[in-house]
């Protein structure tokens, strides 16, 4: 069994190089700038949210408080007459990038140190660079770009948008996968 105190290295250098893929995929290639579209009425859509008040959180349109109000006439009236969304709304003010990017950082610390903790029970020292680079990938793979699937199913995220969040999941699955296959205790 390998011991977390051989791991520390790689788990940093993974969070690291994803760190750096994500800036660059989201600052420099800018792949996922046409995800996000504009409201021809935007500031009519904003004077109506500011107006009613709403608290940061998630709204679904419409609300349907149960599985036995699908069933109401009514309900699926506004179904039909639309729209069909959902809402995520953030406190107002700037966006507080430093803390976003902080988040993301610890976020692929976890992510790393989780892997981590599944190689190290499941693979020996001195296991080839391969086979480390297999188990790693896998798991950072499914947990970078798995929630983007569930988004596409349940909440109509566009499907181009999941593809390019499973592309992501992918790039970072294979330098998470790089940097504990090359720094795999030998």
């Amino acid at each position: 069994m390998v011991s977390f105190s051989q791991l520390w290295l790689p788990i940093v250098l993974s969070a690291v190089f994803v760190f750096v893929a994500s800036s660059l995929i989201h600052m420099v290639f800018k792949w996922h700038a046409s995800d996000y579209r504009a409201l021809s009425n935007e500031d009519e859509v904003r004077a109506a949210i500011r107006k009613a008040s709403p608290e940061p959180g998630q709204y679904v349109l419409p609300h349907c408080p149960g599985m036995k109000d699908m069933e109401k006439p009514e309900v699926q009236q506004k179904y039909q007459d639309g729209p069909v969304g959902f809402l995520v709304l953030a406190p107002n003010g700037v966006p507080a990038i430093g803390k976003c990017l902080g988040q993301w950082f610890l976020y692929a610390l976890a992510v790393a140190f989780m892997a981590a903790y599944l190689a190290s029970r499941t693979l020996p020292p001195h296991t080839h660079y391969l086979q480390v680079f297999r188990v790693v990938g896998t798991v950072s793979f499914l947990t970078y770009a798995g929630g983007s699937v569930s988004l596409g199913i349940w909440m109509g995220k566009p499907w181009s948008s999941v593809l390019k969040d499973l592309l992501d999941g992918l790039i970072y699955g294979l330098l998470s996968a790089g940097a504990f296959g090359w720094l795999w205790p030998r």
